[in-house]
């Protein structure tokens, strides 16, 4: 099979978490940059990694990469790049996304409309037409300008894949599917710890945490764009992939993941998630405020989405809720809390300095992932002395 150079765009300052996820998959790593791994795979990486990877949002084919400043040197850049490799003469192919930083062209539908007449102006040349229907699959190009480097891609997902397929409706402020399956990474959580979020919304953290510990590859469910792809990815494929899937499920396991929310609207919606992810007899779900947080047992984990304030009218807010959260957390015995906020002042409103802080973009807002460690469960004994 032909090898290629894929791209898997994250969000910042969770790239760490993403390579060690395509490492596990068995593929080598070429750049970690911000936002983004490259790893080289065929065409069934391709469908392994969008099957899956839980915390890349698509996965990309490297088409080329070139220096261009105007847009001539634009066209010129994609014209030499060899389409013809790619997108089959019944190809619909088009400029889906355009995203320049620090560089002279800036115009994402200009960028779009350029790169096009590039593409087709290869392709006449490779296919002898003069004209294409764009009647067969679709292959849609992202590109992205960094400091005049122009980086082309060709979109293997379509929808982006932090839409699993079971979060038919959202509560207010939701978390993406992929971060949420980041953040669980970076704790030390699972399937044989107690896990609580305590302001569980549509349920994002405890359903992602739950095919976590089932073995449920996130893609299991959903369709690709690149399925249709015959030229380039043969339909068995898919199937190799989908069946390692569907053997590594794990029904039968026993979990404590826990959500709450003091809205019992939100709480039946998040039931309906966890039951199209196949996944709401591993969740218990319950109406119950923050101020009521408890747990009889040692050694759990919270870790929640409350709000950030972006609203003037949640601000005045703030400070009683994250005071309850801290509350609440100092309740409970040898806990460990990881809490996910742009609000700036969590920290002295919760009572405790967090041991560990790191900063992601959730989307263009900047956030702090704050991680309070609770002591660590005494190892359990394996066997009697001899």
């Amino acid at each position: 099979m032909r090898r290629w150079k894929l791209m898997a765009p994250c969000h910042f300052g969770l790239e760490a978490v993403l390579k060690r996820e395509i490492l596990d998959l068995g593929y080598d790593i070429a750049s970690v940059e911000d936002g983004k791994v490259t790893f080289y795979g065929d065409a069934e990486a391709v469908a392994y990694a969008n099957i899956f990877l839980r915390t890349t949002e698509r996965v990309l084919i490297k088409v080329g990469e070139f220096q261009a400043r105007t847009f001539e040197e634009l066209f010129e850049g994609t014209r030499a790049l060899p389409w013809e490799r790619y997108i089959p003469a019944d190809g619909k192919f088009w400029v889906a996304k355009a995203t320049s930083i620090k560089s002279k062209l800036f115009s994402p539908s200009d960028i779009q409309s350029v790169m096009k007449k590039a593409v087709v102006e290869r392709l006449k040349g490779a296919y002898g037409l003069s004209w294409f229907e764009e009647e067969g699959a679709s292959y849609p190009l992202r590109v992205t300008f960094m400091k005049d480097t122009v980086t082309v891609g060709l979109d293997t997902t379509g929808i982006s894949l932090h839409k699993r397929g079971y979060r038919q409706r959202t509560a207010k402020a939701p978390i993406t599917e992929t971060l949420a399956a980041a953040l669980l990474m970076l704790t030390p959580w699972n399937r044989d710890r107690i896990l609580v979020d305590p302001m569980c919304g549509s349920g994002t953290f405890p359903i992602e945490a739950a095919m976590m510990a089932a073995d449920m590859a996130p893609g299991i469910k959903r369709r690709f764009l690149a399925e249709r792809w015959e030229n380039l990815i043969p339909a068995g494929c898919w199937q190799d992939a989908r069946e390692e899937a569907a053997d590594r499920v794990r029904t039968d396991i026993v979990t404590d993941i826990q959500g709450y929310d003091i809205d019992g609207e939100v709480v039946r919606l998040a039931r309906e998630n966890a039951k199209t992810a196949g996944v709401d007899h591993l969740i218990h779900f319950q109406q119950r405020a923050i101020r009521d947080l408890s747990h009889p047992k040692k050694y759990g984990f919270i870790i929640c989405n409350p709000p950030y304030g972006e609203r003037l009218s949640d601000r005045e807010e703030l400070p009683g809720l994250y005071r309850e959260i801290g509350e609440g957390f100092a309740r409970l015995d040898d806990w460990s809390m990881y809490l996910i906020t742009g609000f700036a002042d969590a920290e002295h409103y919760i009572g405790r300095k967090a041991d560990r802080n790191r900063k992601i973009y959730n989307g263009m807002l900047k956030t702090y992932y704050y991680q309070f460690l609770g002591s660590k469960p005494p190892k359990k004994r394996t066997g009697q002395p001899v």
